[in-house]
């Protein structure tokens, strides 16, 4: 009886095959994640090329002059 038992245990649940197969799928889907990844990162870096590469300069004659806003009567400046 005990021999049936130990017999029972040693039949493979799983296959070689489906244990391929998931590793394949497994494989393909963090595959797919990686080249998005790539890919987002790649347009960041485009991007912020792009940016660095702006004007971001304020000319003088465009600048308003500073206003204090603390003279309100909500500041005791009365």
């Amino acid at each position: 009886m005990l021999l049936k038992a130990l017999n029972l245990s040693c039949i493979p649940l799983i296959n070689q095959a489906d244990i391929v197969t998931i590793l394949i799928i497994v494989v393909v889907i963090f595959s797919f994640l990686l080249i998005l990844g790539v890919r987002k990162s790649y347009k960041l870096k485009k991007e912020n090329e792009r940016l660095n590469s702006m004007n971001t300069t304020i000319d003088d004659e465009n600048k308003k002059p500073y206003k204090d806003f603390t003279d309100g009567h909500m500041y005791g400046g009365n």
